[in-house]
């Protein structure tokens, strides 16, 4: 069996979010989806609209995810690896070579995101409305 893990916010969901998941899933038998915490949102200096018990359920409602979990910090990544016994990594391209350093554990793979479409997109869309 082959298994895939991916990571993100996941706030305001849409179709890049879906692109990618439905990608990830392509590459393996089961996906794992770490959910950043609202606590390393804040480290990163991120604000979710929505906390993480709520982003945590959208996620798990996507037929292409089998399991979820919580991120904590930067390098929770290499013990999943290892915990899930992970196969790919995949992340999308604008994390470019940021996650090479995983190539030692497993097979690093970047998607192109969905164009014209973020989060970041929508939530300035919405500050006008």
């Amino acid at each position: 069996m082959k298994k895939v893990i991916t990571y993100g916010t996941f706030d305001v969901l849409h179709i890049g979010h879906i692109n990618l998941l439905r990608r990830a899933k392509e590459f393996g038998d089961k996906l794992y989806v770490g959910i950043s915490s609202d606590q390393f949102n804040t480290i990163k200096h991120k604000q979710s609209i929505l906390d993480f018990e709520n982003r945590k359920a959208v996620v798990e409602s996507i037929r292409y995810v089998d399991y979820v979990f919580k991120e904590e910090n930067w390098e929770q990544k290499q013990n999943d690896i290892e915990k899930y016994g992970i196969d790919v990594f995949i992340m999308g391209n604008d994390w470019y070579g940021q996650f090479d350093y995983l190539k030692s554990q497993c097979e690093v793979i970047y998607l192109s995101r969905t164009p014209d479409i973020s989060t970041t997109f929508l939530k300035g869309r919405a500050k006008k409305i």
